[in-house]
Formats: C-alpha cells, sequence, structure tokens
C-alpha cells in the first residue's frame, strides 16, 4: 500500500512539490474515526510522545513533592525552543531536586528561537543542556529518579528505573509490547520505540477520556493535557506551530510535534485521539496535516474550522517578500 499524497506544496499556479502521509484519530474504546495510508506502520512517534512518557512524574508523586504547577508540568512535555524563559524554568525543576545542569543526560544545542541563538553566538556564549529542546523532559526524569530515591546517573540508559516505567507505562496506553527489538534512541539520547501509528493515536485517545485507566492515571493524564493546554508556550514558544494551535483554541486543543514528521494530540471534548506522520519527515508539511486534521474534526464550530483551516495554507514568499506560493492540504485532507 502506498501512502496517499496530503499535503502539495504550489509555486505559482502548479504543484512544485509533493508529501504523503499516514493519519490515525481514534476515540477512546480504539474504534477508528479517521485512516488515511499505512497507519497499522509502525513508526518512531519521537518527542511527540512527552505527555505519555511525563506520566511517572505525577503519578509517583514527585510533581507533586517538588510543588509543579502548570508551567513545571508543560516543560515535562515540552521541545521548548530554548528561550530564557524555558531555560530558567527547566534549571529550576532540578534545583528543587537539589540537582543542577551538570546531572543531565541530554547533551546541549544552541537555542532554536533565532534572536537567542544570534546572541548565543554573537557572545560567544556556548550553550548548556538547559538549552536543549528536551531540558524539561529530561529534569521531569531526575525528579522522577530523585523522588524514588533511586540513583539518577544513567537515568536515560535502556534498563534504568525511569525508563523502565516510561517503558511500562506506554505499553499500557498503546497496547504495544516494547522490547529492544523495536527500540531506537532518541536525539535526547533517551530510548525510542517503533509503534503502529494507529496504536499511538488510541492511546492519546485515552489518556483525553480515561477509558480503561486507572483512578491514578487517567488523572495524571487529564493534569499533564490540560497543563499544556494552560501553557502552551513552555510546550513550545514562538512562533511554533504546537503553540499556536493550543493558543487558538484554549483548553480544546492538545497537540504535541516530534521529529521526522510527527504529531501526536487529543480533542477531549471529543475523546478523540491523533497520531500522524508525514512520510517523508517534513515537519512543514506535518504542521499542515495536524492543522487541517483538527479543521475537519472541529467543523460543529465553524469559526474555529476556519481558522484552523487557513493555518492549513500557509504561504511562501521570497527574499524580497514577494509571495510565491504555499502548502495546501491534498487528497482526503484537502
Amino acid at each position: 500500500m502506498q501512502n496517499p499524497v496530503l499535503v502539495e506544496v504550489t509555486r505559482g499556479d502548479r504543484v512544485e512539490s509533493a508529501h504523503r502521509g499516514m493519519v490515525a484519530v481514534v476515540d477512546g474504546d480504539g474504534n477508528l474515526v479517521m485512516g488515511l495510508g499505512e497507519i497499522e506502520l509502525p513508526v518512531y512517534p519521537r518527542s511527540a510522545v512527552k505527555s505519555m512518557q511525563a506520566l511517572p512524574l505525577v503519578e509517583n508523586g514527585a510533581a507533586a513533592a517538588y510543588g509543579f504547577g502548570n508551567r513545571e508540568l508543560a516543560m515535562s512535555c515540552a521541545s521548548h525552543s530554548g528561550e530564557p524563559e524555558h531555560v530558567a524554568a527547566a534549571g529550576d525543576m532540578v534545583a528543587r531536586a537539589g540537582l543542577s545542569e551538570v546531572d543531565f543526560e541530554c547533551g546541549s544545542h544552541w537555542s532554536f528561537y533565532p534572536k537567542v541563538m544570534i546572541e548565543q553566538v554573537r557572545d560567544h556564549n556556548k550553550p548548556d543542556q538547559l538549552f536543549n529542546n528536551c531540558s524539561g523532559k529530561h529534569a521531569g526524569f531526575l525528579c522522577v529518579s530523585c523522588h524514588a530515591g533511586v540513583d539518577h546517573h544513567g537515568y536515560t540508559g535502556y534498563d534504568h528505573f525511569v525508563q523502565e516505567g516510561i517503558r511500562d507505562v506506554m505499553e499500557d496506553l498503546t497496547g504495544a509490547p516494547l522490547g529492544t527489538d523495536v527500540c531506537g534512541y532518541d536525539g535526547c539520547s533517551i530510548p525510542t520505540y517503533a509503534v503502529p501509528l494507529k496504536s499511538i493515536a488510541h492511546g492519546f485517545a485515552r489518556m483525553a477520556t480515561g477509558v480503561r485507566l486507572g483512578a491514578e492515571r487517567a488523572k495524571a493524564a487529564k493534569m499533564l493535557m490540560s497543563a499544556c493546554m494552560a501553557e502552551p508556550f513552555y510546550v513550545a514558544g514562538t512562533g511554533r506551530a504546537c503553540t499556536e494551535l493550543m493558543e487558538l483554541a484554549p483548553g480544546r486543543i492538545f497537540v504535541k510535534v516530534g521529529a521526522e514528521g510527527v504529531y501526536c494530540g487529543a480533542i477531549p471534548e471529543l475523546g478523540l485521539g491523533i497520531a500522524l506522520k508525514c512520510e517523508d519527515g517534513a515537519e512543514r508539511a506535518a504542521n499542515v496535516m495536524i492543522a487541517a486534521v483538527l479543521a475537519k474534526l472541529l467543523t460543529d464550530d465553524a469559526e474555529l474550522s476556519a481558522k484552523l483551516a487557513e493555518m492549513a495554507r500557509p504561504k511562501l514568499s521570497n527574499w524580497n517578500k514577494m509571495m510565491v506560493g504555499g502548502l495546501q492540504p491534498a487528497g482526503e485532507l484537502a
């Protein structure tokens, strides 16, 4: 089966490029609401499942013990841009557990936010690990380990207490067995697992609805999703699609991007979970896909659906600010 073309890139009046993809929308009982492409194909969801990976932070009592509110919980699910607020929040989270930047195991990279990155280069200011887009997630991992009284060293390893807990959570939510045969390593050095796209969507539907989850897990899932929707800047950052989509409909849309063209999300009011992947890994196309899917699912709110549909058709301009084309949903997303 060949995945359908779901996004087209235009120049003038012609289609210049095209992106194929897969989309799964599932309800809490596992019923398929929308299925496009090879949705049974295992994919690495990468950072799109950070809210699943953050569940132990709430469930083992660490979040409450360290006084975490919506901002810190959103950071634990974030792929942030390394703006000053993000860096400060990640540092504060581990400081509450008596740790610091040197205890992270995610590595460092330049800020994703152009203004900050330019300042770093100009001032010869080498970024530390707090600027890593995954530092909020790693701060959560460190706090889980410290609160449990487990040595945090090596917390990124497959057999560490922290990663074992994450694996258990994700197996429970998705129903997919996760072992070394489907394990790769993410950019921030933690294990990432290839899971069928439909199973990932079902996991997010269960997080949104609490269907067949224990009371504590259902409460923790709702808390994390609500935190992300309440503090969308801390999930991504200025000008980022995740932040802008959640700001468009406060408290109604949860979305999270992952590397290589993946998005996961949920619409709590409809009890639906979403997982999609642009086949070639292009985030520009994945951004169009998630906005178009949300627009189709939220047609009962005509105004919101229209705004989402507009976000699914970004314009392209050249260096002279001349409009030269754009991206648009194609096929069944059109």
